[in-house]
């Protein structure tokens, strides 16, 4: 039997269901949202008259989610218009729509009897072979689906989110004794595929992978706070972005989490473990005070750590008063800052004779040794337990990478040293030769799995530009950028400065990429897998010019960078651009003129210069308001101020989109390009938008005149700037960088309607953009961006 999933209901309506029933509706699902149906009115509701039975009324819980999730930040919905696949309804009046429905998913209170009542309406109502599954966090998934049809029983298993569904990569998915191998696997790649996620099979134990070994890791770190006396303060310091996980470390993670879900999560691993494990697991007493009081973190206001005006105050565990913040400061640690990379900091600080590196080491060892202890009982193998916990608690390296990278054999002899129990199967590999668990040879990667190196299964959707470079497949590279045979005849160019900032070592290998793709490959994809895709051109050079009264250098790199984007759009070959996360400024300007953007759907696009003084230069401003008019649905006709309009706004509020779908709804990406739900898979999706391309015999656009709005059109667009600069809403500065934009999108001094070539449009744009790169306050503008990462208002 084939599975396809087009209609899904969730069943509950809080913030974790609402949560999910977004993310189906951003992949384009429709969804069912159920709740119970309220047994009391509000005094709002008494006074309009309503009664329990009225629709509105019993629908409260779900009509209120939706209206929440309008709200909420970060924002669960890629497009607001998503709310629409969304239907609210409650668990009495609507089950009999579950009949229409391929996947249910229960999100209710984490009750088991609750759970089980549920499913067994569900059971009454569901059409055969559509798959159910439950979003619990801990509780036995083969215990809900006990008393169910044999066909339930089949379709059911765990899918675990991570909160919140759109943001967070892991999506733990549980099968029961009974569950069809087929319905696993096929949850498996539509969770990868249309989800977007990191799926990991985890095996139906307390909390299953990434919450036991996460809630492990923090509650050691209490513990191990607790008894040398450090502070909350101190603690983040040492277990943020220096050894790989968010910068919200410890204690700001769990104000985040929330101090009652944590506890909720430990408890429940408290009760069904035994051991070592178990004292572990039991919550610290000043913890359990503070759920008392209600301290529970973001939510609340307060937990571990308070704002109090501008300050960020920790909490002290033992006088439960609030003190300045603390961090470490230890010649040690100083030291391993200097260490490039994650995995020399790590290895630096925890062998040190330093009190922060014996911190560490104490917090991270426990963590090493139950992680191999707990193999085969909640994973089959350590490939699934790394990937848990990189997916869903955001470390860099998981547990097993983190002992590769600090070296298995002495670690193993130091927690021998200190009575930490290694588990068997560690300390035989190590006397078999096997010094690592993970090991790579001929650019093909291998575990270690029962005595022997498997190949590490590899998904072809994932491009790993790492493993293409060690395997020789670099064929130019400099500072900036590097050039990568990525197979089937399409080449990459990779940006690596930096903050992937444009410079000229970036231009210099643009233009040698796009010449060699035009005489030898099919196409290029212009992608990276950094932590974003571009932040813009680099401004450093650009202020240097301009404080040295250099004007002529100024000009020649602003040309160059117009030059390189002209080539873009007017390669023979197909020019591909895969952009995500923060794709900025230069950035944008780099996807605009490519022939097909392949979005990621995190990506957050748009021309941002006006915040350092300057306007688009590359070429920025001309190719939004081209994109824009081509947007324009055929035959219909439009006002062609009203397009400068929007690209003026866009472009002078330095817009960005929180998402590829807000970008195509600021005209950044076409109707036609791309979005890939699943992050990893963008180099593999844009590789193959070019190679469509290529077979459909890509041909690079026609020159063509463009319509401007000129004198007219500048002077309407200068009305709104001095509306909002009478208002106090813009600075002096502002309406000066607006004026400069107005001129440029508006086209100069011509009439109204008269079509002009992309050069003259790039000589105003140019002119403009230099000219306010003299400015004074331009230049404070760009000092106070690189020095403070921050836009100036002055």
């Amino acid at each position: 039997m084939s599975f396809r999933i087009r209609k899904a209901a969730v069943l509950g309506s809080g913030v974790m269901g609402s949560g999910i029933a977004a993310h189906l509706a951003n992949v384009g699902i429709p969804t069912l949202l159920l709740d119970i149906v309220p047994k009391d009115l509000t005094e709002k509701e008494k006074a309009m008259g309503l009664t329990l039975n009225d629709k509105k009324v019993r629908n409260r819980n779900t009509e209120g989610a939706l209206k929440k999730l309008l709200k909420q930040k970060p924002a669960p919905l890629t497009s607001k218009k998503n709310l629409n696949l969304i239907t609210a309804g409650n668990l009495e009046d609507d089950l009999e729509k579950l009949v229409d429905v391929d996947w249910i998913i229960e999100v209710v209170v984490e009750n088991l009897e609750v759970k089980k009542k549920v499913f067994e309406q569900v059971d009454q109502y569901r059409k055969e072979g559509s798959i159910i599954s439950s979003n619990t966090s801990g509780i036995s998934v083969e215990a809900m689906s006990e008393g169910r049809s044999e066909d339930f029983q089949k379709h059911f298993l765990g899918t675990h989110f991570f909160n919140p569904p759109r943001y967070l990569k892991l999506l733990e998915v549980i099968p029961t004794k009974k569950t069809d191998p087929k319905v696993l696997r096929f949850m498996k790649t539509f969770g990868e595929d249309v989800l977007g996620k990191g799926v990991v099979i985890a095996k139906d134990t307390p909390n299953f992978i990434a919450n036991r070994i996460g809630t492990y890791g923090l509650l050691v770190a209490v513990r191990e706070m607790l008894k040398g006396g450090y502070s909350i303060g101190e603690v983040d310091s040492i277990t943020g972005t220096l050894i790989g996980r968010p910068k919200s470390a410890t204690f700001r993670t769990l104000d985040v989490v929330g101090l009652d879900t944590f506890i909720h999560v430990a408890n429940n691993v408290y009760e069904l473990v035994e051991g070592e494990e178990k004292e572990v697991f039991e919550v610290p007493d000043f913890m359990n005070r503070m759920l008392e009081k209600g301290w529970l973190g973001s939510k609340t206001g307060q937990g571990f750590y308070i704002k109090k005006e501008k300050e960020i105050l920790q909490l002290n565990p033992e006088t439960f008063e609030y003190e300045p913040r603390k961090k470490f400061k230890t010649p040690g640690l100083e030291m391993a800052k200097q260490e490039k990379g994650t995995k020399r900091k790590m290895k630096a600080l925890m062998y040190s004779d330093d009190p922060a590196g014996k911190l560490l080491w104490n917090m991270t060892a426990p963590v090493l040794a139950i992680s191999a202890e707990l193999l085969g009982e909640i994973a089959d193998d350590i490939v699934a337990i790394d990937r848990a916990m990189k997916w869903g608690f955001g470390w860099e390296l998981g547990p097993f990478e983190t002992w590769d990278a600090i070296g298995v054999e002495d670690s193993v002899a130091k927690m021998e040293q200190e009575g930490i129990k290694v588990p068997d199967w560690v300390e035989e590999m190590i006397e078999n030769g096997c010094t690592s668990f993970y090991k790579e040879k001929d650019g093909t990667e291998y575990f270690y799995s029962n005595g022997d190196y498997k190949e590490l299964p590899k998904n072809p959707k994932v491009i790993d530009l790492n493993l293409l470079k060690k395997q020789g497949k670099v064929l130019k590279k400099n500072t900036g950028a590097s050039f990568i045979d990525i197979g089937d005849g399409v080449v990459l160019l990779e940006f690596h400065s930096k903050n992937n900032a444009i410079g000229f070592d970036i231009i210099q290998m643009l233009n040698y990429a796009i010449e060699e793709t035009e005489k030898n490959y099919k196409g290029l994809v212009i992608g990276n897998q950094g932590k974003n895709f571009c932040v813009g051109a680099n401004i450093a050079l650009i202020l240097m010019a301009a404080q040295e009264e250099d004007i002529f250098e100024a000009d020649m790199v602003v040309r160059q960078f117009q030059q390189a984007m002209m080539k873009i759009k007017y390669s023979e070959k197909p020019i591909v651009a895969a952009p995500f996360g923060m794709t900025l400024g230069g950035g944008a300007e780099v996807c605009l003129p490519s022939a097909y953007i392949q979005a990621s759907t995190e990506t957050y696009m748009g021309l941002v210069e006006t915040g350092v003084g300057l306007i688009p230069g590359g070429g920025g401003n001309k190719e939004l308001y081209i994109k824009t008019l081509k947007n324009m649905a055929d035959g219909v006709e439009f006002d062609l101020q009203q397009v400068a309009n929007k690209v003026f706004e866009t472009v002078a509020m330095a817009k960005v989109s929180t998402s590829a779908e807000e970008a195509e709804e600021n005209n950044f990406l076409s109707h036609a390009d791309g979005i890939s739900i699943n992050g990893d898979h963008l180099i593999y999706d844009a590789k193959q938008a070019v190679l469509a391309l290529y077979k459909r015999g890509y041909k690079p656009p026609v020159r063509e005149k463009i319509p401007v709005t000129g004198e007219t059109g500048y002077a309407a667009l200068l009305l709104g700037a001095e509306a909002m600069k009478l208002s106090g809403y813009i600075s002096e500065h502002d309406m000066k960088i607006a004026k400069k934009l107005a001129y440029v999108i508006a086209g100069g001094k011509v009439p109204f309607g008269t079509e002009v070539d992309e050069q003259y449009l790039l000589d105003l744009e140019r002119e403009a953009f230099l000219s306010l790169a003299t400015e004074p306050k331009s230049q404070q503008r760009m000092q106070h961006m690189l020095v403070k990462g921050k836009p100036l208002r002055n």
